[in-house]
């Protein structure tokens, strides 16, 4: 019977890591479905851009306050389940405290866990206060109703918890280690938990060691249901974020990358050795579809970043045209490139591995085309992102799809690319009469 416990333990992480792994696999699958793309270039870019902007948080903290508090939380939960590894071989081995051996480093340890913690409790209760009693304008936006919304309280909710657990159960271990309790060895340093320790000076020992077992338990299982709760959550980018930032776009935000089978056209064009009246050869390849209506168009890479997005609305609160009452908000350009190609995975599940068709597709179910053609091309919500990603390369996508597939470009843009091929301007005037406007008085 003594060994009950372990058993459970060693259960319940294997159920939990198992779940965790069918969801990562679950989760590449869905990104595999986006077009290859070559990203082998610049590796020691790519690795410097991971460790500045994933690993250093370089473009959270430009706006200091939610910059701050959000490293505090990231810095504080990620060295915190550091602990994690205790537990988990406590729980497996049937040990308490095992790195308890390394003394004076190992109250270091606790010590610095416990005022992390507590800066993490701090920095959740301002996100909340922000999110639902000053209600912030990037939190308010119509795609945040619904579950985006009670997302990101649950995850707080759950962060808080996860905190107040930890503390609880090392408030009650410190208690038990006073009373002298066998297996409660002095161990140590609480600078928090022993704070509230008087609260629990009247329990006996077995209630005491009830209290902490408890909070032991409930601190190991919140962590495995966090685990896997990610996948279902925008928290995934804490995973993502560090795949997402090595693969973001290297060259200038500015610059456009050229279809390749549009390039050919155009290099036969001027090249006066090739008949452009030649009949295309039997052998040759079907052109492949211009720009992209649905997530199967989309390269990996975009993809990647549509489950990489942390929901900030940062993207959204610099973009011009929604801060001018557009319909565009680059935030949900992501959130609805992730749900559609969510809806294509449970699509490939039900049937057994293939895809059928549904119907439906990215372009029009979830993304209008009022949204696509409100976007100036500006590149603010690129540079705003904290997680590199990239709304305005489907939205050009998206347009070129429009454009050279159905032709249904805005009637001021056919308009305007009318003129430039007649007139070889924007403007509907004659070339012999472009500069008459010099001569009036």
């Amino acid at each position: 019977m003594q060994y009950v416990p372990n058993i459970i333990f060693l259960a319940l992480l294997v159920f939990g890591i198992g779940f965790f792994v069918k969801n990562v696999g679950r989760l590449r699958r869905n990104i595999l479905l986006g077009k290859d793309v070559d990203v082998s270039d610049n590796i020691s870019q790519r690795w410097k851009n991971m460790a500045m902007i994933a690993l250093g948080q370089s473009k959270m903290v430009v706006r200091p306050v939610a910059g701050m508090l959000h490293v505090i939380v990231y810095i504080g939960f990620i060295i915190i389940n550091i602990e994690v590894l205790e537990i988990v071989i406590d729980g497996i081995f049937g040990t308490h405290r095992i790195f308890a051996v390394l003394g004076t480093f190992y109250d270091f340890l606790i010590g610095s866990f416990e005022l992390l913690a507590l800066l993490v409790v701090v920095a959740v209760v301002v996100f909340w206060i922000r999110r639902n009693i000053v209600r912030l304008r990037r939190f308010i936006k119509p795609e945040m109703k619904g579950w985006p919304q009670k997302d990101g309280n649950l995850i707080l909710y759950i962060e808080l918890i996860l905190m107040l657990l930890f503390l609880t159960m090392n408030a009650a271990d410190l208690q038990l280690q006073q009373q002298g309790a066998e297996h409660y060895v002095r161990a140590g340093a609480f600078p928090v938990s022993s704070i509230i320790v008087p609260l629990f000076e009247s329990m006996s020992q077995t209630h005491l060691t009830l209290l902490e077992r408890t909070a032991w338990w409930l601190h190991i299982s919140g962590i495995l249901f966090f685990l896997n709760y990610l996948y279902y959550s925008k928290h995934l980018h804490i995973l993502l974020a560090f795949p997402n930032t090595y693969y973001g776009k290297l060259t200038p935000k500015g610059q456009f990358q050229n279809l390749e089978s549009v390039t050919k056209e155009v290099r036969m064009m001027m090249d006066p050795s090739v008949d452009s009246f030649a009949a295309p050869a039997e052998d040759a390849p079907i052109p492949e579809k211009f720009g992209a209506s649905d997530v199967h168009d989309l390269s990996w890479v975009q993809l990647l970043n549509a489950y990489t997005c942390t929901e900030c609305g940062r993207c959204t609160s610099e973009c011009p045209a929604n801060r001018t009452g557009k319909k565009l908000s680059p935030r949900k350009i992501m959130m609805d490139t992730r749900d559609r190609l969510e809806e294509v995975g449970k699509n490939i599940e039900v049937n057994k591995g293939e895809y059928k068709d549904d119907g439906k597709q990215l372009l029009d179910d979830y993304i209008s085309r009022e949204e696509l053609w409100a976007c100036t091309s500006c590149n603010a919500c690129v540079e705003a992102c904290p997680v590199s990603i990239d709304p305005l390369s489907i939205i050009m996508d998206m347009r070129q799809y429009l454009v050279m597939e159905q032709s249904a470009a805005p009637s001021d843009l056919n308009n305007m690319m009318g003129n430039i091929e007649n007139n070889g301007a924007p403007w509907p005037f004659n070339q012999m009469d472009r500069l008459n406007w010099g001569q009036e008085s």
